[in-house]
């Protein structure tokens, strides 16, 4: 294999890597999220309305993160720098 091919084998790990581990950061967090904010509507249902609209607005700014993830991991799998020193171009 070509040192070009090993580039982009390791390329491809490391974004599938990147992508489990920034993925699973928002996963746990959300899950996270909403036991708690069940747990205040048990405790408050009668603060429902700000519960839910906080809530919500919370899970907004987690799920960017791995939508920040996914956008890099992209990045590096079809734009990398790098590839242009390896293929000579």
């Amino acid at each position: 294999m070509t040192q070009l091919g090993w580039f982009a084998l390791a390329s491809t790990v490391a974004a599938v890597l990147a992508i489990a581990i920034g993925v699973l950061g928002p996963a746990l967090a959300m899950g996270r999220a909403i036991a708690q904010a069940l747990d205040s509507l048990a405790r408050q249902p009668e603060a429902e309305n700000a519960i839910t609209r906080t809530l919500f607005i919370g899970l907004a700014m987690i799920e960017s993160l791995a939508i920040y993830t996914l956008v890099i991991v992209l990045i590096v799998l079809f734009r990398n720098p790098l590839l242009s020193a390896f293929s000579g171009k």
